[in-house]
């Protein structure tokens, strides 16, 4: 069973694990092991994401299968695009899942789940930033209504940055 609920901090351990082993399930061929280590080791720790769970800016879910973590998002209402033409639009800055459970399409709950949120704060629409070689992510975005609007540039250490597509959705006032 599939349950989406909202973590608190006393989920932060959990997502701490799950975020850093669907980073690398996804990110994994980007850079060397080392930088990649680097970078996970700092940004998937428990201690991030008590102080994340605790931002108001922030909306976090956690998609649970038979009450284990499988999935998660972060959606960031009002966060600014580095193209400033898409104001009012809001960040999913994070959609992991875990790969064993691509096949029960939680990451297309998780996605109509935070475009529920976007509109909720009523958002123009939402935008993020995708690795290019990340395929699947990348047709995934695009079948739900995403396009590619720029590039970007994601940092994973000091000597290594993964290009980015910029991608949005715009929501139409009939949505």
């Amino acid at each position: 069973m599939i349950e989406i609920v909202t973590p608190d901090k006393n989920y932060a351990q959990a997502l701490a694990i799950l975020g850093k082993q669907t980073f690398l399930e996804s990110h994994g061929t980007s850079a060397s092991a080392k930088d990649l280590k680097e970078y996970t080791d700092s940004k998937y720790t428990t201690e991030v994401f008590e102080k994340e769970l605790l931002n108001p800016d922030s909306v976090f879910r956690i998609a649970l299968i038979n009450n284990q973590p499988a999935a998660y998002s972060k959606i960031i209402p009002n966060e600014e695009c580095p193209d400033p033409k898409f104001t009012h639009y809001a960040k999913l800055e994070r959609l992991y899942v875990l790969e064993f459970f691509f096949p029960m399409k939680i990451g297309q709950q998780l996605l109509d789940l935070n475009i529920a949120i976007a509109k909720q704060h009523k958002q123009s629409g939402i935008w993020l930033n995708v690795w290019t070689e990340n395929i699947r992510a990348c047709r995934f975005y695009e079948k739900n209504g995403f396009r590619i609007a720029g590039e970007t540039s994601f940092r994973i250490s000091a000597t290594h940055s993964n290009p980015n597509y910029l991608m949005v959705k715009e929501f139409n006032s009939l949505q």
